[in-house]
């Protein structure tokens, strides 16, 4: 006899930032794998072109209004989710855009803006979907931390807090939940070449680059993909009953020592390292 009863057949899918970079990577690829995807974010008719494509793919999706850091937005995402795919079995908690600056030329203001929107957003949406799981006995609480929360990196210090912070809460989850069915995971990407961040104009992220080489953070100019990060929430998500991932951080694989023509690390246009 199992000692847990398995993963029901369909598991609706919230994803929060599913408006591009990860996030939409993310809803395609739950979508593809046979979630129904509620796609989550401020961005509503961006979202409506994304779930075009994913109903186009034979795949099942709604477009959800979603800001994390306003209250009625969450309940009314969660409620709207559940109206229209069921019951929430898995959160990717993802919602977010990444501000450079050193801490002391930034404001408080800009300092709690990545606060509210990495840590308290990303716990206003798990706190709504949390009591459905635990009375159902089994879930998925999914966040999207990042390899800057294990090894600060300067001009990110905002950012950075928040997401060390991210994993402290998510440590928490991981302990106060056990015995319940519920299974918190936190999955850290490495650099990614997504928007996030890298619209910002170049005075701004080229001495960030520079820093970071300067601090042995710029080992190589390869960036992983949105839909490598895809690919490693699906399978959190897919684990099946009776173990979880409980952290992971992806890295992209540097090139090859031989390799001469090799893309450079270096500014492109509106601040985005070219590739």
């Amino acid at each position: 006899m199992p000692r847990f009863e398995p993963l029901p057949d369909r598991r609706p899918a919230l994803v929060a930032g599913a408006s591009s970079g990860i996030g939409e990577a993310t809803a395609i690829r739950l979508a593809r794998n046979g979630f129904p995807v509620a796609l989550g974010a401020r961005r509503v008719e961006k979202l409506e072109e994304i779930v075009g494509k994913i109903r186009a793919d034979g795949g099942e999706a709604i477009a959800v209004h979603l800001d994390v850091t306003d209250p009625d937005s969450v309940k009314g995402a969660v409620e709207q989710t559940t109206a229209e795919l069921g019951d929430i079995e898995v959160l990717v908690a993802g919602a977010g855009d990444t501000y450079f600056g050193k801490l002391d030329s930034i404001s408080t203001e800009q300092f709690d803006s990545q606060i509210q929107i990495h840590l308290v957003g990303a716990n206003r949406v798990a706190s709504a979907v949390l009591p459905g799981m635990i009375e159902r006995r089994r879930g998925d609480l999914i966040f999207v931390g990042s390899d800057v929360s294990l090894r600060q990196r300067p001009h990110m210090g905002a950012y950075g807090a928040a997401k060390a912070a991210l994993v402290a809460m998510v440590n928490n989850y991981q302990m106060e939940l056990e015995g319940t069915g519920v299974r918190a995971s936190i999955v850290h990407p490495g650099p990614t070449k997504t928007s996030m961040g890298w619209s910002l104009p170049a005075e701004l992220i080229g001495p960030a680059l520079e820093d970071w080489a300067k601090w042995g953070q710029a080992r190589h100019d390869y960036f992983l993909r949105a839909d490598d990060l895809a690919r490693a929430i699906t399978f959190v998500a897919e684990t099946p009953r009776g173990g979880f991932i409980a952290n992971m951080e992806l890295q992209p694989e540097a090139p090859l020592a031989d390799v001469k023509d090799r893309q450079k690390l270096a500014l492109g246009e509106e601040g985005m390292p070219a590739t």
